[in-house]
């Protein structure tokens, strides 16, 4: 059985650009090898076998790299010739993908959630998207996501505008493809801002707090932090 994911790696990643110049963030270097490997090397651990690549600016570095294979797993590319956005590029992608319930994952985070229980919570709850949320000391960089007791989605907070501790969206979703697609966007729509925040008091959207490995390399900060954290891995 093939088990999917739709990788988010069509992004210009312009905080990065100095620290790795002309190349799409998640085949940014880490310890010799693309950051997206270990993302990817984490998701085969988790059973999954068909990589869905979304992307945009340099796709052909990631064609040339990985062709159609990675380490015996199918691996295909959904190309934007023009930026979609987040949503676009989710959107497009989903044409690729064999399942109702697709699992989407950032390509320059690595957030290591138990899929197969992520999966569970997310198919007994019967909702529209699930996101896997990371609790953080502070959240300023990130903004944050409120949930009830019940996990139930019920508010995001921009960033900068609620510091200190509280849940983040650590960037691993899994979404209803039928009912997704049936929603009105434009052609280039932000998945975060114009879905997810816009809709999450209409539909039920759940929440899933993992306190699995977490690392986002958006910033040359954490990009020097990965270098340091997976040799001493």
């Amino acid at each position: 059985m093939k088990n999917e994911v739709i990788l988010l790696a069509g992004g210009l990643g312009t905080r990065l650009q100095k620290a790795v110049p002309d190349l799409p963030k998640p085949m940014a270097l880490v310890c010799g090898r693309p950051f997206v490997e270990y993302i990817m090397d984490y998701l085969i651990e988790q059973n999954v076998n068909k990589f869905i690549f979304s992307v945009g600016y340099r796709h052909e570095v990631f064609k040339n790299h990985f062709s159609n294979n990675y380490k015996g797993c199918e691996v295909v590319y959904s190309v934007e010739d023009t930026p979609l956005g987040t949503g676009g590029g989710i959107k497009r992608a989903l044409e690729y993908a064999e399942f109702n319930d697709v699992l989407i994952v950032n390509a320059d985070t690595l957030f290591k959630v138990d899929i197969s229980s992520f999966y569970s919570m997310h198919r007994k709850e019967k909702v529209e998207v699930s996101l896997a949320l990371k609790n953080m000391e502070d959240v300023q960089r990130y903004g944050s996501v409120e949930i009830t007791s019940g996990n139930r989605i019920t508010g995001f907070s921009e960033k900068k505008n609620k510091p200190g501790q509280g849940m983040i969206n650590g960037g691993v979703y899994l979404l209803n493809k039928k009912i997704f697609i049936k929603h009105v966007f434009a052609e280039k729509f932000s998945f975060e801002k114009d879905y997810l925040e816009q809709y999450y008091y209409k539909i039920k959207f759940c929440g899933y707090p993992s306190n699995g490995y977490f690392l986002d390399i958006g910033i040359p900060e954490d990009y020097e932090k990965a270098q340091s954290e997976f040799k001493r891995i």
